[in-house]
């Protein structure tokens, strides 16, 4: 037997799964900023209101009703005016997607940093956004082809904090728990569901700060690993 071979046997970590959102791509950035313009646009469209207060309610509703509210806009109508104006929608709406699609682009070093990971393990995404977002995502990134699988709450009718998607994961690519790699940005969905059936946990510290949950101290999040750039990754002796 070769000893790359033997290299390869005793490798621990057979796959890399990934978060998509603030994982890959700087997710809350591209929202705040698709946020602003929506904001602005209605504004100048004839909506009354401080920018500053109906951006800070607009970020409140997100936390209420998650961060994929499709009605967002409509809800943000009714609570600052009493009623939803769909011509203001739809100025809010066409502002966001304009912004969105200028924005939606991979953090610095992720392509180099898969097509190196790509070369000793498998990588799979696992990720709580719709379906046809998720691939939107993947596609306009052109990430899709570095995935040998990938996995969305659509496809297993569970989110991450359930521990389905992860053992749905590890089902289809024929591996432990103890031989996966799981990368994400959120405590609540990415490394404490993952550690608790086994599977190494590596926090994405780079992404965590613009999340919904509360800043970790470094070294408190009780994943295996933390990063703060993705390529560190690659240094890690998994």
């Amino acid at each position: 037997m070769s000893s790359s071979k033997k290299r390869q046997e005793k490798r621990m970590i057979k796959a890399i799964f990934f978060d998509i959102d603030n994982t890959l791509i700087d997710f809350m950035t591209m929202k705040h900023k698709s946020c602003e313009a929506a904001i602005d646009a209605m504004i100048s469209a004839g909506l009354k209101v401080e920018r500053k207060r109906a951006l800070a309610e607009l970020f409140k509703l997100y936390r209420e009703y998650g961060i994929e509210e499709k009605e967002i806009f409509q809800k943000l109508l009714k609570k600052l005016q009493k009623k939803v104006d769909y011509r203001l929608v739809a100025h809010g709406i066409i502002a966001y997607r304009k912004i969105k699609e200028s924005q939606l682009y991979p953090y610095p070093h992720v392509i180099p940093t898969l097509i190196e990971l790509k070369k000793k393990y498998k990588v799979a995404i696992i990720s709580d956004a719709p379906r046809m977002r998720a691939w939107l995502r993947l596609v306009t990134m052109q990430l899709d082809d570095f995935f040998d699988i990938v996995i969305t709450a659509a496809d297993v009718r569970k989110t991450k904090d359930k521990k389905i998607p992860f053992k749905v994961a590890l089902n289809k690519l024929g591996i432990k728990p103890q031989e996966a790699l799981m990368v994400g940005d959120r405590i609540s969905r990415d490394i404490a569901p993952a550690k608790a059936i086994g599977i190494k946990t590596c926090y994405a510290r780079y992404g965590a700060k613009y999340n919904t949950e509360k800043p970790i101290a470094r070294g408190k999040s009780k994943a295996d690993y933390e990063i703060n750039d993705i390529q560190d990754l690659i240094k890690l002796k998994l």
